[in-house]
């Protein structure tokens, strides 16, 4: 059973613009899913109908197999959650405890629910020791993380992050990827992002799917989904640093043949070639 998925979804905006096209999408439960795609492909635009803020033109959204025309609004919220690109658009409250509340809150939780559920989703994205500090006086990493937790204190069993990396510096990257690969694994939730740090997508994820002017032109695993390297390209993106390397010694002569995208991959395949060469050579 696909906890999420898509069935030949399609979207115009009112303006007549058709911005997706048959789109299948489909995640199990457990999975960290990638959405590659240039900006204006319709990444975005996907996501606010996962959990309902946008309604299909044509075909539909399935939340474990039920469509969420069927479903009543709270029970998709608390279901899955978004967390927007630019967490100054979902941060409202004055202080961190006061906007990571809100949503149990509106669930109508006691009193001692919500200090549990924002105490443990603050904890998690290690940020409980700033729940009093004003969300004006945050970096924006911390920010970041602020909408996660809010989204966290919920329940969810999907969360979907668009962009979740964007605008922050290389290190930041790294740990927000680790924090969310850490979220997962306590949680068991299923966390669905689209990012441009292709570098990170096969350390972190089981499953890609790639976009390009509306549908979806790639998907399978980080080695499916890179090896086909026109098709990424085409769609204005570009391969891990380590499989451009390899692509590289390819043409460099070194029978690489398999397209390293980790750090460990890169070292194998450039070993196994040398270690080739020289016993073509006869020096072994």
């Amino acid at each position: 059973m696909y906890i999420l998925e898509t069935d030949n979804l399609d979207f115009s905006y009112p303006d007549g613009y058709k911005a997706l096209h048959g789109i299948n999408f489909r995640v199990s439960q457990g999975e960290i899913v990638a959405l590659l795609g240039a900006n204006g492909c319709g990444k975005t635009t996907l996501f606010q109908h996962f959990n309902g803020l946008f309604k299909p033109s044509q075909g539909k959204v399935l939340l474990k197999e039920v469509p969420l025309g069927e479903m009543a609004g709270e029970e998709v919220f608390r279901t899955v959650g978004l967390v927007f690109q630019d967490p100054n658009d979902q941060l409202f409250a004055a202080t961190v405890y006061e906007d990571v509340s809100y949503g149990p809150t509106n669930l109508g939780l006691s009193k001692d629910e919500i200090t549990q559920r924002v105490e443990k989703a603050l904890k998690m994205v290690e940020m409980w020791q700033h729940r009093d500090k004003s969300i004006h006086h945050l970096s924006y990493g911390q920010k970041k993380k602020v909408a996660i937790a809010g989204i966290l204190s919920l329940g969810p069993e999907v969360m979907v992050m668009d962009e979740p990396t964007a605008g922050m510096d290389p290190r930041g990257v790294s740990n927000l990827m680790k924090l969310l690969l850490n979220i997962q694994q306590q949680t068991g939730c299923t966390v669905v992002i689209s990012t441009h740090h292709v570098d990170l997508v096969p350390i972190f994820c089981q499953r890609v799917y790639v976009m390009n002017q509306g549908r979806i032109v790639l998907s399978g695993t980080p080695q499916e989904v890179f090896s086909d390297k026109k098709v990424i390209r085409e769609a204005g993106l570009r391969l891990p640093r380590l499989a451009h390397l390899g692509e590289i010694l390819v043409k460099d002569g070194l029978a690489i043949n398999r397209l390293p995208l980790t750090i460990g991959q890169a070292r194998e395949a450039v070993l196994d070639a040398v270690e080739g060469k020289v016993t073509e050579r006869g020096q072994v």
